[in-house]
């Protein structure tokens, strides 16, 4: 006998589980507000970390990146996510060395951190030689109610883009040159070079009214993208400014700690997958533009200065003790940094030099046409 009762009942109870279910798995959107434009390479990375955490929860977490200035200014963006004007934020940690000095030792440790550490070791002390933790203690240092994720390491970066060819520093301290800001260029500034600071977007316009004479950003194709070679052909791909860069992604704390323990490590997951993924990218993309600089748009590559080196590494070594002097957790993280290129650099370095020269030979049989 057909019992209605009993179906209805069963439907209703299995609404009640759809409904519970449904909320169990709700939607969170972290809005991502970036610092760079929506077509920056950076940009394209952090779009493809998104659709990883996006598959890694089933579509529950979405991360949608917002352009710079979508919501404040690019200044702001760090204090917009620990307020709670926007979810998250990704950016450069150096870009907030004003809250606190250690921030360059994560964002873009000046001279490979005086002791030799590139990218590659640079990932090898955050993952497994407590960079990481130190890291996580950054925000509180800062007062920052956020929660971080290292992204993409870059390096080691250009020296940058000349009028005219530099065969010394005398030649180098000639121009006015964009550099970074906090330490970076602060040690352009302790050998003599003419440093002024800058926004990626406002270096072009400076070099076309003649403010600057010479820049630096990044690399070949972010350089290629913000079309320095239509006013300057003469690039030079060694500097100690920048070996190691990375930028990163900020979530509001309080946003973080509503999600699963699951959604966390997807996250996680995804964070780790960027950081390897984020430098094959580069590796790549920037050789492919470099190639296309110098065969079509009249781009001299040169070899920088022998002088240089021990002038920009000096400076830069006495920025680190002068700041480690003054603030005890720079000092903490410098030491952390130290202790782990002892262990590992002389490893790193050493097994790395046969293939570099190979690396160097073929480069220069490539460019003999050979």
């Amino acid at each position: 006998m057909f019992n209605f009762k009993k179906v209805t009942t069963g439907v209703a109870a299995a609404a009640v589980g759809l409904s519970f279910a449904a909320s169990a798995f709700a939607e969170t959107t972290i809005r991502v507000q970036s610092v760079l434009s929506a077509k920056s390479d950076e940009v394209v990375m952090l779009n493809n970390f998104a659709d990883d955490v996006a598959a890694l929860t089933n579509g529950e977490v979405k991360i949608e990146v917002l352009a710079a200035g979508s919501v404040v200014g690019v200044k702001e963006t760090l204090d917009a996510v620990d307020q709670g004007l926007v979810e998250g934020g990704f950016a450069w940690t150096h870009y907030w060395s004003g809250k606190h000095p250690a921030a360059m030792l994560f964002g873009s440790p000046v001279a490979g951190a005086g002791v030799g550490i590139d990218n590659i070791a640079f990932l090898s002390w955050f993952q497994f030689g407590g960079g990481k933790e130190l890291y996580d203690q950054l925000w509180d240092e800062m007062g920052m109610n956020v929660k971080g994720f290292m992204l993409q390491p870059v390096g080691p970066e250009a020296l940058g883009w000349f009028k005219e060819p530099i065969n010394s520093m005398d030649d180098f301290r000639k121009y006015r040159f964009r550099t970074p800001p906090g330490i970076p260029g602060q040690t352009y500034k302790d050998i003599g070079v003419a440093s002024v600071a800058m926004g990626g977007g406002d270096i072009l316009p400076a070099l076309e009214k003649g403010t600057i004479d010479a820049a630096e950003w990044c690399c070949p194709k972010p350089d290629s993208v913000f079309g320095f070679q239509k006013v300057l052909k003469h690039y030079y791909l060694q500097g100690l400014h920048q070996v190691v860069v990375n930028a990163d992604m900020y979530i509001n704390k309080d946003v973080y700690n509503g999600l699963t323990d699951l959604q966390k490590k997807a996250i996680e997951v995804a964070a780790n997958a960027s950081l390897s993924k984020s430098m094959s990218y580069r590796i790549y993309e920037n050789g492919k533009a470099l190639k296309d600089l110098t065969e079509n748009h009249g781009v001299i590559l040169h070899d920088t200065p022998a002088d240089y080196f021990p002038a920009y590494m000096n400076a830069a070594n006495a920025a680190l003790e002068k700041n480690a002097a003054e603030n005890e957790f720079f000092a903490k993280v410098w030491q952390s940094q130290k202790d782990f290129a002892a262990i590992a650099v002389p490893f790193w370095a050493g097994a790395q030099t046969s293939n570099a020269a190979l690396g160097k030979a073929f480069a220069d049989q490539v460019a003999a046409g050979n």
